[in-house]
């Protein structure tokens, strides 16, 4: 199904600058780029383009900004707190504005904008409470011997973020960044730099000293290179591709050694057990897929399916999947946006056509919705083998591959049988069976008789080519503070 009025509201765009030391700037190169609403595939704006020259400048601020006698460094915990606490009552406030920009910027669904800014303010608010209780620890040693360690910031920490959720993963790298004290080099990703130059200038007026919070609009071989290269920037965190991240970790290694933490892609299986509930299970495993335009690291993108109730599980997964409404998503009838550009588009499309060619049935699907934008309809796969292309590859769009599968054993093999490690889930009314895959899938997030449960407060990251890691809860800390060892002798 499709909705093909355009609600699309007329959105001010306020912000399309370099934002550095609580200032905006043109870019030094004096080029912009493109910015599209992939929901026509026309152009919004212009946005200035950053460069290695404006990083270094960016640097700059922040090294000041981090200087142990800066107004940053000298406040309190509690005070640090406080402006993460008021910046996320900001995002609260402006919520009407943020979702509608989001949604015409990424193409999710204007609820879908709302939740994530929600979630990003809830995260920002979890992590100021962090501020005063990263405590180290002291340590037995001599008996003329105090040893102690402390937690301090790692410095000037470059963030590059994905477009696939721009608000939602600009909070999770700023929060624990933050609450650390460190300071922030963010590029938001190209394709939807809008929202995190908006939340720039929600940080200047929460009270941020200027040069802790820089954000640099650019494109990944120039301004995001130039991030992971810096010899003066201190740790970069990247979301996004495998193919990227290894250009990221690489380039790190080559420069200062830098800190890296990655949080890579996924081809997560979900497996639905002959126990499970057929209605919740259908429904699990069609938001598994389907959700976010299936534009998400975690995405079910490989749905393994009991012999014994395969047939039927696939009849409610057609039926479910051709009512889905795709289309217009400021429209609060649809379910699923455009896929973010023109490249994407015609990349899942592709791999529809390999999923065909490799001997795939293809049940419902496969073809794009309308003549504007890049709305594709959900698509469904039987008969999917192991060694087959969707089956592998990391699609990023909404092909929901469904596998066969007969003995428990047998589906933990197939399972782990890929590169990546992001999620996992299991639909199972047996205790020791959902314990046991817990136990045996090699994965960074398991969720039983659930799906994308992740919270603010558990660790969310992956195993093998998936990343390294945490992100969220208290292990999302570690990856923004030095250990320092100090030892004094009682004389």
């Amino acid at each position: 199904m499709s909705s093909t009025n355009s609600k699309a509201p007329n959105v001010e765009i306020k912000y399309t600058q370099i934002f550095i030391n609580n200032e905006w700037h043109k870019a030094t190169a004096g080029k912009t780029f493109q910015v599209i609403n992939p929901s026509t595939g026309e152009e919004i704006c212009q946005v200035e383009e950053g460069t290695r020259v404006d990083v270094d400048k960016a640097v700059q601020a922040a090294r000041k900004a981090f200087d142990i006698d800066s107004p940053w460094r000298k406040l309190e915990p509690v005070a640090r707190g406080n402006l993460m606490r008021k910046l996320a009552s900001l995002l609260r406030r402006d919520i009407e504005y943020l979702s509608k920009l989001e949604t015409l910027n990424n193409g999710k669904s204007v609820q879908d904008s709302k939740g994530d800014i929600f979630f990003s303010a809830d995260c920002l608010d979890y992590y100021a409470g962090w501020v005063d209780k990263m405590v180290g620890e002291t340590i037995p040693g001599a008996q003329d011997q105090m040893i102690y360690t402390r937690h301090e910031p790692i410095g000037v920490c470059g963030q590059i973020i994905p477009w696939n959720y721009p608000i939602l993963m600009m909070s999770w790298k700023l929060g624990p960044a933050l609450a650390c004290g460190n300071v922030i080099i963010l590029k938001p990703a190209e394709q939807t730099p809008l929202t995190a130059l908006y939340v720039a200038s929600l940080c200047k007026e929460a009270g941020f000293p200027p040069g802790v919070v820089n954000v640099i609009p650019g494109d990944g071989p120039e301004c995001g290179n130039a991030i992971s290269v810096h010899q003066d920037i201190d740790k970069v965190a990247f979301t996004g591709s495998v193919e990227v991240g290894k250009k990221v970790q690489e380039a790190a290694a080559k420069s200062n050694l830098k800190r890296v933490s990655l949080e890579l892609g996924g081809k997560s299986p979900l497996i639905i057990c002959e126990d499970a509930d057929l209605d919740h299970a259908v429904k699990l495993a069609h938001r598994a897929i389907f959700g976010n335009a299936a534009q998400r690291c975690t995405a079910a993108s490989r749905t393994f399916v009991h012999s014994k109730i395969y047939d039927e599980f696939v009849a409610r997964s057609i039926e479910l999947a051709k009512k889905r409404v795709v289309g217009d998503p400021f429209d609060s009838s649809t379910e699923q946006g455009p896929q973010i550009t023109a490249e994407q588009f015609e990349r899942i499309l592709g791999y529809i056509e390999s999923g065909k060619k490799d001997g795939a049935k293809l049940e419902c699907g496969g073809e794009r919705v309308g003549k504007k934008g890049y709305f594709i309809k959900p698509t469904v796969f039987t008969n999917v083998k192991d060694d087959m292309k969707i089956a592998r590859e990391e699609i990023f769009g909404p092909v929901m591959s469904i596998l066969k599968f007969d003995s428990y054993e047998e589906v933990i093999k197939r399972a782990n049988n890929t590169t990546f490690g992001l999620a996992a889930s299991v639909v199972t009314k047996d205790l020791t069976r959902a314990l046991t895959f817990a136990q045996r899938l090699q994965a960074g997030s398991v969720w039983v008789n659930d799906y994308d449960a992740v919270c603010n407060q558990a660790p969310f990251g992956g195993y093998k080519q998936s990343g390294h890691g945490r992100e969220l809860g208290r292990y999302g800390l570690e990856e923004y503070y030095e250990v320092k060892t100090v030892v004094i002798k009682l004389i």
